[in-house]
């Protein structure tokens, strides 16, 4: 078992829906392969501050359907320093814990990546982001749930832009990546999706106006992810108040409503798959990795490339929104 005995957990950065069937999973499958298992609050900050408890098969029972994280996260700017890791690190031996998996996005890996080489510790990662903005991995967990969230709320929201006759943008969370965004717009049957990956190749508003997308339809909604490079919803708003003042439009930012709920199915699954091939990994003396899904087999991803931000788009599904938006 490479010398580990105990296993900590922690949930860091955003929450996710599907983080605690990730915890879930994690726990019963180290206790299973024998392993001591423990908790810690609050991400980082609770290595920091030395909040860990022990865990056990009934601490993470009936957790599955809930969202969140009972791990509870928080960002932690001490963390960044070295005297801030060195710290983590005493309280994590004196608690007796020899190896790490952390469930979060880019910042939690990136943390990860830079303690695990500073102090020689096993840390494997779980992909817990509703961005899905991560390498190496088809999708994260939390990432369906958010886009259920997402297509729900357009749903009520066309009721709305049918009646009033407007254009209405919708942004949704997408940081990086306008993966929410563009299959958002599928999944709702949206006019369009202005995501950050087209900004630099076309003006989006533009095409979409010019397209005359009232042509056949009365209203329309446009996805927006909440990139600076795209102006986000109130900026493109204001564009057509400026720029084409025939149109009346109107904002809707649904903000952190998309990273609650209880996770779907796919979510729980994903995460309960992930969580056991997690211990999986330290068994078999992988470290500094991120657990990955690719075309349904779970894979190893080293975390320089989880936290690229170089997975790219499908292009076929721009063009499949301007096509069934006919």
């Amino acid at each position: 078992m490479n010398g580990i005995k105990c296993i900590g957990i922690l949930t860091s950065g955003g929450d996710a829906p599907g983080m605690n069937a990730a915890i879930r999973a994690v726990t019963r499958t180290a206790i299973s392969r024998g392993f001591a298992v423990k908790g810690i609050m609050r991400g980082y900050k609770g290595l920091i501050t030395n909040e860990i408890i022990e865990f056990r098969s009934q601490s993470v029972s009936n957790i599955i359907q809930q969202g969140g994280t009972i791990l509870k996260t928080a960002r932690c700017k001490e963390f960044e320093t070295p005297e801030g890791r060195r710290i983590a690190y005493d309280h994590m031996k004196a608690a007796g814990i020899d190896a790490l998996v952390v469930i979060g996005g880019d910042g939690t890996l990136t943390g990860a990546s830079i303690f695990a080489a500073e102090h020689d510790v096993p840390v494997v990662g779980l992909p817990g982001t509703i961005d899905n903005d991560l390498g190496g991995t088809d999708s994260t967990i939390g990432y369906d749930t958010a886009l259920n969230t997402i297509t729900q709320a357009v749903d009520k929201l066309r009721d709305t832009a049918s009646s009033h006759e407007r254009l209405f943008f919708v942004e949704v969370m997408g940081n990086t990546a306008g993966y929410l965004a563009l299959n958002g717009a599928i999944a709702a049957g949206s006019e369009a999706a202005i995501i950050p990956e087209m900004e630099t190749e076309v003006d989006q508003l533009g095409e979409l106006i010019n397209r005359g997308f009232r042509k056949s339809k009365n209203s329309a909604i446009v996805l927006v992810a909440e990139n600076p490079a795209t102006g986000g919803a109130m900026g493109l708003a204001e564009r057509v108040k400026k720029e084409f003042p025939q149109y009346e439009a109107r904002v809707t930012i649904l903000g952190h409503l998309q990273r609650g709920g209880s996770p779907t199915a796919m979510d729980r699954i994903l995460a309960s798959r992930m969580g056991e091939a997690a211990i999986e990994a330290l068994v078999e003396g992988q470290r500094n990795v991120m657990i990955g899904i690719q075309n349904g087999a779970i894979a190893y991803v080293p975390f320089q490339k989880a936290i690229r931000h170089n997975k790219g788009i499908d292009r076929s599904d721009i063009e499949l929104v301007k096509i069934l938006s006919m």
